[in-house]
């Protein structure tokens, strides 16, 4: 069994040599941290951390269903805020994209993102055709 790239033409690929967006190995999926990052040093959406949660939480789902997946299928989320006061912004875009049992999930307060403008990332790993509605 072989590892493979999955890509999406909705989401911006890194620049090479750098790191992969989502990597497949049998039906495991790996989502690197995605953030609201336009690509071009912006940030999509409103900049507010429920939009930026929400942009995330997008790339992540147009990866996972470009790997032949379901948002149900993520087992994990590792989820880093900037300001954990804001953390129910963060579930309430969670909830718009996962049903029934949620993943596992970590969030952590960081001191800083790759950009001041960034204040959530979130990776997420998981099984295609792990979810009962899958």
């Amino acid at each position: 069994m072989k590892m493979s790239r999955v890509t999406s033409p909705k989401v911006k690929e890194p620049a090479p040599g750098t790191w992969s967006n989502c990597r497949v190995y049998g039906n495991q999926f790996f989502v690197a941290g995605m953030t609201a990052g336009d690509g071009a040093g912006g940030v999509l959406g409103d900049g507010s951390v429920y939009s930026q949660a929400k942009e995330t939480f997008t790339k992540i789902k147009h990866l996972v269903d470009a790997a032949g997946g379901t948002m149900n299928d993520v087992v994990r989320l590792d989820i880093y805020v900037t300001d954990i006061k804001q953390r129910e912004e963060v579930w309430r875009a969670r909830r718009e994209f996962f049903t029934g049992d949620f993943p596992v999930s970590t969030l952590v307060e960081v001191r800083a993102l790759a950009t001041p403008k960034l204040v959530v990332e979130v990776n997420a790993t998981g099984f295609l055709g792990g979810s009962a509605g899958s």
